[in-house]
């Protein structure tokens, strides 16, 4: 048998401070200053491997729902739910004829994304360049001392 002790006046004291902010409007996140929704619809839509095929499948010519979910070997539902991913992204376009729902790349291309990874990735090519050339100095010192140690 287990006993709890009665609540203590430490349970029974109201609290001091407000549970909620008197003024939400004045919280602000100083670090985060990047906002740019679309990037992060881009980037969610492309993470997943599925969404990828399709724009590479739609890429080479435009399909059905139904064409796309035998070729990803998935139900018609789940295959809807990837499209409309990538159409709330812009990535793809859909039309429905009749009962047929046919898919195309979207006007919005990655454009901007494939600009803010270039620009990463020139950062890094010029880290690793800076890098390559400590190393090269520090064979280079470590080739000088070693000729000297032997004389």
């Amino acid at each position: 048998m287990v006993r709890r002790r009665a609540p203590g006046p430490a349970t029974q004291r109201p609290l001091s401070l407000p549970l909620h902010a008197t003024n939400p409007c004045c919280i602000l996140n100083h670090m985060v200053q990047y906002c740019q929704p679309h990037f992060d619809a881009s980037f969610g839509a492309l993470s997943d491997a599925t969404r990828r095929g399709v724009l590479e499948q739609l890429g080479r010519a435009d399909a059905s729902i139904t064409a796309l979910a035998e070729k990803f070997h998935m139900t018609l539902t789940g295959m809807k739910k990837h499209v409309g991913v990538l159409e709330q992204a812009g990535l793809v376009t859909t039309e429905k004829v009749g009962r047929v729902r046919t898919c195309k790349l979207g006007l919005l291309g990655l454009q901007e994304e494939a600009a803010w990874i270039e620009r990463y990735r020139q950062l890094w090519a010029a880290r690793f360049d800076e890098l390559d050339k400590v190393v090269e100095e520090l064979k280079r010192k470590e080739k000088a001392d070693g000729r000297n140690k032997r004389k």
